[in-house]
């Protein structure tokens, strides 16, 4: 596998609602592919901050490390730069600079500036707003008049989609919260036949 096929191979898992367990050695593998990220190449600083500071929000450390200590944000930077098209990378960078004025709207700072409880409002607010979008699509599908959205052009769709498979494809998320062990236990082909076991016919 080389690196394009390992980025692609987590950019698709980043499309999926769940990652079937047949699929995670495989996505665990493109992570090592990846191997460590080189420095930022479509974030910058600020945004970065922002980036951070949500996916941490959305997975935050508790007994387990949380997105940060993952290094989510780097993960994010290389599908950005790797995988998004001009259209994807705009819209992404776009709802980082919302956050931001948002933020300054409701509290007169920018997002990382903001205490803690002014961050869960406004991430809240744009969880709501992504829920709305999502049964309006449902109904639109329904009643079709033109070319519905798709759930993935909603910012923070994609801010949650990116942060969960940048977890849980990383060492962090896949051993310490998932428990993933890439090799099970050993197989014993020949065992001994005992009334317990049974002979089978």
């Amino acid at each position: 596998m080389d690196r394009r096929e390992a980025i692609r191979l987590l950019a698709t898992a980043a499309g999926l609602s769940l990652v079937p367990p047949q699929l995670r050695a495989l996505l665990r593998e493109a992570r090592a592919e990846v191997g460590d990220l080189p420095a930022l190449r479509t974030l910058d600083a600020h945004q970065n901050e922002i980036v951070t500071t949500m996916a941490e929000m959305i997975i935050p450390a508790t007994e387990t490390p949380g997105a940060k200590a993952a290094r989510v944000n780097e993960f994010i930077d290389l599908i950005l730069t790797e995988w998004c098209n001009d259209e994807e990378r705009t819209r992404f960078l776009h709802g980082l600079t919302d956050a931001d004025a948002r933020s300054g709207k409701l509290f007169g700072k920018d997002f990382v500036g903001c205490a803690p409880d002014q961050q869960t409002e406004i991430l809240t607010a744009l969880d709501d707003e992504m829920m709305r979008e999502a049964e309006a699509l449902k109904y639109a599908a329904r009643d079709y008049r033109g070319s519905p959205s798709h759930p993935e052009k909603n910012f923070f769709y994609m801010m949650k989609h990116l942060t969960l498979t940048g977890y849980y494809t990383s060492q962090i998320g896949a051993e310490q919260e998932l428990h993933f062990q890439m090799f099970p236990g050993h197989f014993d082909g020949c065992v001994p036949v005992t009334e317990a076991t049974g002979a089978g016919e």
